[in-house]
């Protein structure tokens, strides 16, 4: 079953060194669709300078690198995607939203799906679809969920959440574009 993948990158769940680990998975063999540099603890400063670097490799790899929630550093680096939180959407201007090529957001229910797409979301990213280490304690909201999703939009649906190579093409079957691996993609060795 062909679908897409997107790597959410976490340095904290890096085996090894950061950078190094990015490379790992841009060169391996299961290589992902897009990358999506995560990394909410940083500073903005410290984001650009990393943000810098992943672009590069990803552009050494031909793995094209959507930034997150930092707009601003995005448009100094010439990146055209950025992935945001809802609230971040709802915020943004659309002389803004006109900067990027695409904006992909993160969204937790069906009806925050339908008005990310009427506010002109390129893609939502639907969770937490099984249960995850990095949501600890709650609930997830399953397949029915990523189901109802994926029926109310036009816009591609990718699954998070407790995903792996064993239970991804339910998510396929479910009606999502394809999936989010974090620690699937971080805890690799090189």
């Amino acid at each position: 079953m062909e679908f897409q993948k997107i790597c959410i990158t976490n340095r904290h769940l890096a085996i090894g060194p950061f950078l190094p680990t990015i490379e790992s998975i841009l060169q391996g063999k299961d290589r992902p669709d897009f990358l999506i540099l995560r990394e909410k603890d940083l500073t903005e400063d410290a984001y650009a300078l990393l943000a810098s670097e992943v672009l590069r490799l990803c552009g050494q790899y031909g793995t094209p690198c959507i930034l997150h929630h930092f707009q601003d550093v995005a448009i100094r680096l010439g990146a055209r995607a950025i992935h945001l939180s809802m609230p971040e959407f709802e915020r943004m201007p659309q002389q803004r939203k006109k900067q990027f090529d695409e904006v992909g957001v993160s969204i937790h229910s069906a009806q925050e799906a339908q008005k990310a797409q009427q506010l002109g979301a390129s893609y939502v990213i639907a969770g937490h679809i099984f249960e995850t280490d990095c949501k600890k304690g709650k609930e997830p909201r399953g397949l029915d969920f990523l189901r109802e999703v994926c029926q109310s939009l036009t816009i591609p649906v990718y699954a998070i959440g407790g995903i792996h190579e064993g239970n991804a093409a339910s998510c396929i079957q479910a009606g999502a574009t394809g999936v989010c691996m974090m620690s699937g993609y971080m805890r690799r060795g090189r």
